[in-house]
C-alpha cells in the first residue's frame, strides 16, 4: 500500500521538501537522497557563492579574451537564458546579477543615478560572446548569475529523476519552485496555495496541479520603503532600476518549472496591463494578483480563499515562477543522466 513520505532540507539558500508516495520508508529514503544529491549537484556547480562552482571561475574570466568553454549542460542553460533574453526584449537578463551591488534591500539606501549608471555598464546579455560552448564576459566586473534560474532546472531534473526512479506519483518544491512528478495515486490533482502578496501567510487562492511545474515571482520577497516610497528587489536589466509598476505577483503553470520560472519574472517586468496581455499571448496558465489586489488570470482556481479563513489551516506553499514565450519549450535544457 502506498503511503506519503515528506524530507524537508534547505539547499539553494531555501527550505525545500519533496513528497514522494512509495510503498515503504525505506524506499522513498533512497529516492529522496539521490534527489538531494543532484539538487546539492547542482548548487555546487552554478552557485555564485562558491569560490569552487563553474560560475565563478567563469565570473572570474570576465576581461578575459579567452573566456570559458562549458559543459553540455551549461550550454544548454546557456542557449535557453539567449532565448530568454531577446523573447523578452531584454527583461531576462542573466548578467544582472551585479545590480545588487548596490541595491542593498537591508540598507534603507536607494542607491544613486550615478551608482545606478556605473553598475549597469557591466550589464548586457548582448555584450557576451555566446558561441557554444566558448562564453567571453568581455568587460571585467561583469558576472554571470545563474541564480534566476537553476533553482527552477533542478526541480525539473528531480522530478525527471523520481520517474526514471520508477516513482508516479510526487511533488518537488524548492524554495517554492514546484515540479510534479505525477498526481496523487488516485488520480487527484496536487493542491497549491497562491500567497496573498501583502499578507504571505495567507493565500488568495488554491489551484490544482497535476503535471508540469508551476512557479511564482513576487515584489513581497525582498522590498524597502524609502521616503513612502516602496522599492521591490526586481530590479529591470535595462534601466538599474527598481520596477515598481507590474502587479505585486504573478503564478505561472508550464510543462517545465524551468518555462514557468523565467515567463513568471518577466511578467513581473511589464506594466500591470501589458502583463496580463503578454501572458495571454503566451498562453501558458497563469494566476496574477495586481498592486489594488485584483486576481487575475486563467488559471482553473480550486477555491478562492477569503482573508478571514483560519489561516493555521493553510500550509503555505508559495509558487515563484518566471516564464518566457511559448516557443522556448524547444529551447529547454536537455536532461541526461544525473553525474
Amino acid at each position: 500500500m502506498l503511503r506519503r513520505e515528506r524530507f524537508r532540507f534547505r539547499a539553494m539558500g531555501s527550505p525545500c521538501e519533496f513528497q514522494l508516495w512509495t510503498e515503504s520508508r525505506e524506499e522513498a529514503s533512497e529516492i529522496a537522497d539521490h534527489a538531494a544529491r543532484e539538487v546539492a549537484r547542482l548548487e555546487k556547480k552554478y552557485s555564485r557563492y562558491r569560490e569552487d562552482s563553474l560560475a565563478s571561475r567563469t565570473n572570474r574570466s570576465a576581461g578575459s579574451c579567452c573566456g570559458v568553454e562549458v559543459d553540455d549542460e551549461t550550454a544548454s542553460l546557456l542557449d535557453f537564458a539567449d532565448t530568454a533574453y531577446h523573447q523578452s526584449e531584454g527583461r531576462f537578463d542573466p548578467t544582472s546579477g551585479v545590480l545588487r551591488r548596490v541595491w542593498d534591500f537591508k540598507s534603507g539606501r536607494v542607491p544613486s543615478d550615478d551608482e545606478i549608471e556605473e553598475t549597469r555598464a557591466r550589464v548586457g546579455w548582448s555584450k557576451v560572446r555566446w558561441e557554444r560552448p566558448h562564453l567571453t564576459l568581455p568587460a571585467i566586473g561583469m558576472e554571470l548569475d545563474f541564480g534566476g534560474f537553476v533553482k527552477e532546472y533542478a526541480a525539473d531534473r528531480v522530478a525527471e529523476l523520481c520517474r526514471q526512479r520508477g516513482l508516479a506519483s510526487g511533488l518537488i518544491d524548492l524554495g517554492g519552485d514546484l515540479a510534479v512528478v505525477g498526481p496523487n495515486p488516485d488520480g487527484s490533482p496536487w493542491l497549491v496555495g497562491i500567497r496573498n502578496p501583502r499578507s504571505p501567510e495567507e493565500a488568495v487562492a488554491r489551484i490544482a496541479l497535476d503535471a508540469g511545474g508551476l512557479a511564482t515571482s513576487g515584489d513581497y520577497e525582498r522590498c524597502m520603503v524609502v521616503d513612502g516610497v516602496r522599492y521591490s528587489h526586481l530590479l529591470d536589466p535595462r534601466t538599474g532600476q527598481s520596477f515598481r509598476d507590474g502587479p505585486a505577483c504573478v503564478s505561472v503553470a508550464a510543462d517545465h518549472c524551468l518555462i514557468a520560472g523565467v515567463t513568471s519574472t518577466i511578467a513581473m517586468l511589464h506594466e500591470e496591463e501589458a502583463s496580463a496581455s503578454f501572458l495571454r499571448e503566451v498562453g501558458l496558465s497563469h494566476l496574477g494578483v495586481s498592486q489594488n489586489g485584483r486576481v487575475f488570470g486563467d488559471a482553473e482556481v480550486v477555491q478562492a480563499v477569503r482573508p478571514s479563513e483560519d489561516r493555521r489551516r493553510f500550509d503555505p506553499r508559495v509558487v515563484r515562477a518566471p516564464f518566457p514565450g511559448a516557443q522556448m519549450l524547444d529551447a529547454s535544457p536537455n536532461r541526461g543522466d544525473a553525474r
